[in-house]
């Protein structure tokens, strides 16, 4: 199993981004998968989670509205686009693959993911 994300970087206040996810050596449609992130000195945060057929997507509240996650069951590949970004989005972002059997568990508890990427950074500032 692989996860390898792509498109951070540095970008102003109120810019977009768009990361992106590639998924191998699994049934990519067979599982939900999540979006998430740690700031500088913070604790680990759930940022999004998208169902197997995309028929389902929620959203940590402070993004809601800005951020929207995508997957390509034909591609294995699974995007957060970020927008109207502020500085306190800046973070290491990861996404991950969610256990079957712990779809149910609060998001922010790490075991509730069974594979992660390496991460990739977001900073956003003047």
């Amino acid at each position: 199993v692989q996860l390898v994300e792509s498109g951070g970087g540095l970008v102003q206040p109120g810019g977009s981004l768009r990361l992106s996810c590639a998924a191998s050596g699994f049934t990519f449609s067979n599982y939900y998968m999540s979006w998430l992130r740690q700031a500088p000195g913070k604790g680990l945060e759930w940022v999004s989670d998208i169902t197997r057929a995309s028929a389902g997507r929620n959203y940590e509240d402070s993004v809601k509205g800005r951020f929207i996650i995508f997957r390509d069951n034909e591609k294995n590949t699974v995007d957060l686009q970020m927008n109207d970004l502020k500085p306190e989005d800046t973070a290491l972002y990861y996404c991950a693959r969610v256990r079957p059997e712990r779809i149910g568990m609060d998001y922010d508890v790490p075991d509730r993911y069974d594979y992660w990427g390496q991460g990739i950074q977001v900073t956003v500032r003047e």
